[in-house]
């Protein structure tokens, strides 16, 4: 078990402890931290506090933090969209509302769970909890995924997105009407300091780029086409509203007041990478799903204008 422990200074006294220790810059949710203080495993001064202990200034938290629960992750059958496949690599279509891999909270159904099923060669990279997984895409977007089945492809495609050469363009419903037909987004994405839940442009955020092209203007709406340079969590979503155009289904990072969806209105459209062994450039599309083009059909109908 890890102990971590520090000193509480002037501008962090006053501060619910609850609060202060979700923020300090681990990935730990506010609920998380509530249950260790409840289980005695965070102290002040070597004493239990309540969650909304109102910190002093020189107060010493000592947190314990417990060792992370190893979860088994079995194989399920599940009738996936598979566009592609050999040795090497998987091109998989998700649909809204999967996770892509198991977490405390999603331990079973998830993608991993049915690739599993699918196929026992899986890279192991990741470890046990995302065997395969090179990259994700957030559990309400539907689309197109590249999946390792050995370390070797693992490391391949992991490189063609470190060096920006995979070709990665997704299409969304955005609030509002962009006036010009291009742009790109150039703004560092990085934990929002004030919501340990969401993501947010900060100055000491990892660099992010977007570039977008307006497919179709509506009268209070905008169907766009997203390509990603980088691939941050989030990231369209949050440079969108950067911009003033959060997409369309996204009451997280937009109007709370927005389409009735099953999660933001966007789609992984199209996928393309260098083949880790053969080296020949592959380039996969997935139609839209039949809700987002429901969508796009009640907006040229005037529905939600």
């Amino acid at each position: 078990m890890e102990t971590i422990e520090f000193i509480i200074d002037e501008s962090q006294a006053g501060e619910r402890m609850d609060k202060l220790i979700a923020a300090a810059g681990k990935d730990w949710s506010r609920t998380q931290v509530q249950q260790w203080i409840k289980d005695g495993l965070i102290l002040v001064n070597g004493e239990k506090k309540k969650a909304n202990y109102k910190c002093d200034i020189d107060d010493k938290i000592e947190i314990h933090v417990p060792e992370p629960k190893l979860l088994d992750v079995l194989p399920e059958k599940m009738n996936l969209d598979i566009l592609y496949e050999d040795r090497d690599v998987l091109v998989v279509n998700k649909p809204r509302g999967m996770v892509v891999h198991p977490a405390p909270g999603h331990t079973t159904g998830t993608l991993v769970n049915g690739l599993l099923a699918h196929c026992k060669d899986l890279s192991g990279i990741n470890g046990v909890m995302r065997p395969g997984i090179v990259h994700r895409i957030d559990k309400d977007t539907s689309g197109l995924l590249m999946v390792a089945k050995n370390d070797f492809a693992h490391q391949h495609l992991v490189n063609q997105l470190v060096n920006k050469t995979v070709t990665r363009k997704y299409e969304a419903v955005v609030h509002g009407v962009i006036p010009h037909d291009y742009g790109t987004i150039d703004a560092p994405i990085g934990r929002d300091p004030k919501d340990r839940q969401r993501m947010a442009v900060v100055d000491n955020g990892k660099s992010a780029i977007t570039h977008f092209r307006v497919l179709n203007r509506f009268k209070k709406f905008t169907h766009i086409e997203c390509e990603l340079e980088t691939g941050r969590t989030h990231q369209i979503r949050v440079h969108m509203k950067y911009i003033g155009y959060p997409l369309a289904g996204d009451p997280k990072y937009g109007p709370k007041k927005t389409l009735e969806f099953n999660g933001q209105v966007l789609h992984a459209r199209v996928l393309g990478f260098v083949h880790p062994k053969t080296e020949e450039y592959l380039e996969f599309t997935s139609e839209l799903p039949q809700d987002f083009q429901a969508v796009l059909e009640d907006l040229t109908q005037g529905k939600f204008n």
